[in-house]
């Protein structure tokens, strides 16, 4: 099964899904993942990248956003998971099924249709089926 990390497991195998609570949190946690798991094993949510754009303009960090892009994206592998409209109707079960807030039920769709395990800090996601698992459970 592939992996997600919510910033959303180690077996090197295995693919995860990256979510910006992970990227926020417990960092020298994160770095750690992110320097013993193959980029092209991590994915991240179009919505978790756009979140964490927003977070890191808003402290005035455009060369953070930068460094960000290059380092996932340039000079790494990561994968951009992207949600559409027909995804909707699902995103709400979600939603409505666990009690999920929207970011986290997008994550969890996410993960969902692309089979990948999250990874994240957010213990919302004990509640479902799915579950998650932390960063350093997985490295």
């Amino acid at each position: 099964m592939a992996r997600g990390l919510n910033f959303s497991n180690v077996p090197f195998g295995h693919q995860h899904l990256a979510g910006k609570t992970a990227w926020t949190k417990k960092s020298e946690e994160v770095n750690q993942f992110l320097s013993r798991i193959p980029s092209e094993k991590i994915f991240i949510t179009d919505f978790s990248f756009h979140s964490i754009s927003i977070a890191l303009l808003r402290l005035n960090k455009p060369k953070l956003l930068k460094e960000f892009v290059q380092d996932l994206f340039v000079e790494g592998s990561v994968g951009l998971v992207h949600l559409g409209p027909e995804d909707t109707d699902r995103i709400i079960e979600v939603y409505e099924q666990f009690g999920l807030d929207y970011d986290d039920a997008y994550q969890y769709v996410s993960a969902e249709k692309l089979n990948l395990e999250l990874v994240s800090f957010d213990t919302d996601f004990n509640k479902t089926p799915k579950g998650r698992k932390s960063p350093g459970e997985v490295i």
